[in-house]
């Protein structure tokens, strides 16, 4: 029951904003998306203690493509939430044959444990290019502060991919975070996705550190998800 409870706490938001927009009619173009997973990884550690979760975002973006907004939440296991909810702004510039993508977020974990750091800010820089069927992108992320015992932290991460056909889609990533008052560790990953419709897609990924942490968060794992976009 608790699981249920806090899979509809995480889509309730996101269904209000599609009703919203839908009334007001805004400039600009909506989008949504949802999907599920057998853990939740960021940064290739565990944010559900190894368990499944649900997740679910809407966008807002510009007429020209330029500016965002996404407010989003993803079901959690840290500090006593279960639930993290976020609201991310930004631009998507062009410039030199790269694409950009630049954005701060808010993050808060609803119902965390009294004296538990539940917010947080994150800074992204990302840079993207394609040639034919190739694809890469370099990302810069820093956090002043990060939730619970964290404090300043940075991940830098490369990713290559290869479009196979227009549905098979393989990628590697490998990153290094660097935190104040954690564990630094160098994180990897590599899986595939695979285009079921035009708007279902499904993911097997491999993820890895080499932070000797006992217990699921650092451990490796397989993780399985799919998503939908609406």
């Amino acid at each position: 029951m608790r699981i249920l409870t806090t899979a509809l706490l995480a889509t309730a938001p996101l269904l209000i904003l599609a009703s919203t927009a839908q009334a007001q009619e805004m400039p600009g173009r909506w989008s949504f998306s949802a999907g599920a997973g057998s853990d939740n990884r960021s940064k290739d550690a565990s944010k559900s203690d190894g368990d499944p979760f649900v997740w679910g975002a809407a966008e807002w973006e510009s007429e020209s493509g330029l500016f965002y907004v996404s407010p989003a939440a993803e079901t959690i296991k840290s500090g006593g939430s279960d639930l993290e909810l976020e609201l991310t702004g930004g631009v998507r510039p062009q410039w030199g044959g790269f694409d950009f993508d630049l954005n701060v977020a808010h993050k808060w974990r609803v119902d965390a444990d009294p004296g538990y750091d539940a917010n947080a800010w994150e800074f992204t820089a990302d840079m993207k290019r394609s040639i034919g069927p190739a694809s890469a992108r370099l990302r810069l992320q820093h956090s002043p502060d990060g939730a619970g015992s964290v404090e300043s932290w940075t991940w830098v991460a490369m990713r290559g991919g290869w479009d196979f056909t227009d549905k098979l889609n393989l990628s590697a990533e490998v990153g290094r975070r660097e935190q104040d008052n954690s564990v630094d560790y160098t994180g990897y990953n590599i899986g595939a996705t695979y285009a079921l419709t035009s708007n279902l897609e499904a993911e097997l990924r491999w993820h890895g550190t080499n932070a000797k942490v006992p217990g699921e968060q650092y451990a490796d794992a397989l993780v399985a998800g799919i998503s939908v976009y609406f």
